[in-house]
């Protein structure tokens, strides 16, 4: 009697560089060219396993740019589903002193005219092409609700210092890789309690130092405050991230003009809308847990 096989998650990058090249990987294995991809580990994002699977094949750090239409199809009898993301990488991009292993034995930027003829693989080939018309560089706006805070019920004290549960800071612990894989520089907090300890661990460890706003806060609010907030992140160069309460959700969705499309309430504690911007305008928008 044959049984049904657990589906393989897997995710990767199409990464570009200026000069119109796309990233490619050889794997001696298979003898195929594609592009940088491997298995989820247990626990982890798939966000956050397309970068990291990026940097152990090809020695390169990668921010990610828009979704792309993932990848469904069978492997060793097994159905497998790939994510994808456009991809740019952080610092030096040179890949001439790659060192061959026996999982990946080249790597190479190669033209984007010339990678639908490097590619081994039709679904490959139609990713790019996807990747293509996004290729274009973006940046991300993340807009974060806070972790699982104790109670109002339980709290007889100031509600703008009310904390989070211990699970609240195991999830504020699990934000921190995801933000990482979108270059989050700039962190924008409310000013209560239960906020800035959700984005903590992530500027502990990114050194970027969070603003603190009382017109984040439940009990200061308003769309005009916070629409001269968002206007000035979408107007920057860097990516960031808005941590916020429920309340106050609809008005920074609002503000990014996206309340036609996307519930803001529905956002449960730690969850965030990735944004992707050009030039002031969306582009892309994806939601995640931790």
């Amino acid at each position: 009697m044959s049984r049904n096989r657990a589906a393989v998650r897997a995710a990767g990058v199409v990464a570009f560089r200026p000069g119109r090249e796309v990233l490619v990987v050889h794997r001696p294995k298979y003898d195929d060219w594609s592009f940088p991809k491997g298995k989820v580990e247990r626990g982890e994002h798939l966000a956050v396993t397309a970068v990291r699977e990026t940097a152990e094949e090809t020695g390169l750090h990668v921010r990610l740019g828009a979704p792309l239409p993932q990848q469904q199809y069978r492997a060793k009898g097994r159905p497998k589903t790939v994510d994808y993301w456009t991809a740019r990488v952080v610092g030096d991009d040179d890949v001439s002193g790659y060192e061959p292993n026996d999982e990946i034995d080249d790597v190479a930027w190669v033209p984007l005219a010339e990678a639908p003829d490097r590619l081994t693989y039709d679904q490959d080939r139609e990713t790019l092409a996807a990747a293509a018309a996004q290729r274009r560089k973006t940046r991300a706006l993340v807009v974060l609700r806070h972790g699982q805070a104790r109670s109002r019920k339980a709290w007889s004290g100031d509600d703008r210092q009310r904390p989070l549960l211990q699970r609240g800071h195991g999830q504020a612990d699990r934000v921190v890789p995801l933000l990482a894989a979108y270059d989050v520089t700039r962190v924008v907090t409310s000013s209560s309690v239960r906020c800035r300890q959700t984005v903590a661990p992530y500027a502990e460890m990114t050194g970027w130092d969070p603003l603190a706003l009382d017109s984040l806060s439940e009990e200061d609010a308003d769309l005009d405050g916070l629409t001269a907030v968002i206007t000035d992140l979408v107007d920057q160069k860097t990516g960031a991230v808005v941590c916020t309460h429920r309340p106050v959700l609809p008005l920074v969705f609002d503000a990014l003009g996206l309340r036609k499309k996307h519930r803001a309430e529905d956002l449960s504690p730690a969850e965030m809308l990735v944004v992707h911007l050009r030039k002031g305008r969306v582009v892309a928008v994806e939601r995640h847990a931790p």
